[in-house]
């Protein structure tokens, strides 16, 4: 199926193709018209599938059939959590941009930078603003941009956006909105709540879900590998030179966990460096590049990395510490096996993690066969339950909710003076 017969100009067809998308993709196929037809939606499909181009076509289109403004007042406003999300959506709308005839001004904006190039940049005005929510805000209170007239607006990662951390931001933003507008909501998943927070804020939308196996052809190896959770590092810097494993991305916790596996890794021969929230949006960036140039064999991340990270033929995601949520391990595993390619996810498990892990494997409707590396057998075992004081059982350490209220009525027994 071409392009051009989901209702794309000749010229977006044309730049979807020098873009490297040889046919549409099943979200794009779903997508891209109802979108041109100027229905609210809502969509979910796997990370890797090609949601930023099944948003990012339309939109442009129907920019193309607006009416130019002079100054030029934003119409399309695009709302990630992440900075680096934000930098990657704003190159794919430039790069479709390039082949129409009046290519929009695309602005991309988000906080960890001065904001004073951003208001620069807005001078004149901009058609399409990528935006994560704080650093809009503050240009909106600066006065460098207004969004009366936006009439599309996009939450790319909707499930985090909609999330209790931006939840304040996200109404502040509406609040700027005109009422009449077109919402799209793209995310790889969609939780229960969210999703019901979602449907309050869209308009009788077209429901677009594409599964896992529907997604892309790409097959995700998923291996789960029993170890100590003090020899992680060590078998991680095993399997690195075993393998051959050449630009792995490796997930961790905190920050000091990025600096402290990187550094170790970096000791030993590894070409490995952090990446995380705590280094300047300059030095994020240039992680990034050096890494989609293969100057790095290994970056450690935090969860930072999990969402908006493109990179082609990303061969290997290890989870050196679990993701909190089955929703995350999605979007780190996401990260490898992208637009078709095969791709290595390994999970490091402990002894005190098993159960986290299978929890993830239930919500995800998993079943993952353990394994163990020669030479890293795991020793490690979980203490053995021990029997609370009084009624009730065997019961681990943390007293339950009705052992605190049995304890505290045979305080209060004990403290009445006797008959």
């Amino acid at each position: 199926m071409p392009f051009i017969s989901l209702g794309l100009s000749p010229a977006l067809a044309q730049a979807a193709s020098a873009q490297g998308f040889a046919t549409p993709t099943p979200i794009q196929a779903q997508a891209i018209p109802a979108v041109l037809g100027g229905a609210d939606l809502l969509a979910a499909a796997q990370t890797g599938s090609g949601k930023t181009a099944a948003f990012a076509l339309p939109l442009l289109q129907r920019l193309q059939g607006g009416t130019a403004y002079t100054p030029r007042r934003v119409r399309a406003l695009v709302l990630v959590p992440t900075r680096e999300l934000a930098a990657q959506v704003g190159e794919v709308l430039r790069a479709l941009a390039q082949r129409l005839p009046h290519p929009p001004k695309v602005a991309v904006v988000f906080g960890g930078v001065s904001i004073n190039p951003q208001m620069m940049g807005l001078r004149g005005g901009a058609d399409v603003v990528v935006a994560t929510p704080g650093r809009l805000l503050d240009l909106v209170e600066h006065n460098a941009l207004r969004l009366s007239s936006v009439r599309m607006l996009v939450l790319d990662e909707a499930d985090r956006l909609l999330d209790l951390g931006f939840a304040e931001e996200l109404q502040r933003v509406l609040a700027q909105l005109p009422a009449a507008r077109q919402n799209l909501f793209f995310s790889a998943t969609f939780p229960p709540g969210v999703q019901a927070l979602a449907e309050g804020l869209l308009h009788a939308p077209t429901r677009v879900s594409v599964p896992a196996t529907e997604a892309s052809a790409s097959a995700i190896v998923q291996r789960v590998l029993q170890v100590d959770a003090r020899r992680r590092t060590e078998l991680l810097r095993h399997l690195v030179q075993e393998q051959g494993w050449k630009r792995v991305l490796v997930f961790v916790a905190t920050q000091y966990a990025a600096e402290h596996v990187a550094e170790k890794l970096y000791q030993r021969g590894i070409f490995a460096t952090p990446l995380h929230g705590g280094l300047s949006q300059g030095a994020r960036t240039q992680v990034l590049r050096e890494f989609k140039e293969e100057r790095w064999d290994v970056v450690v991340t935090t969860d930072l990395a999990s969402r908006g990270i493109d990179i082609a033929q990303l061969p290997v995601v290890v989870n050196y510490d679990l993701p909190r949520s089955p929703v995350d391990y999605v979007h780190r595993i996401g990260r490898t096996g992208r637009a078709g390619a095969s791709g290595l996810a390994v999970s490091f498990v402990s002894a005190a993690t098993e159960a986290h892990f299978a929890l993830i494997e239930k919500r995800q409707r998993l079943a993952l066969p353990r394994e163990q590396i020669a030479g890293f057998e795991p020793t490690e075992q979980l203490p053995a339950p021990t029997a609370a004081p009084g009624p009730g059982g065997i019961k681990g350490k943390r007293p339950s909710k009705k052992d605190k209220l049995r304890a505290a009525a045979q305080a209060a027994a004990a403290a009445k003076p006797s008959p």
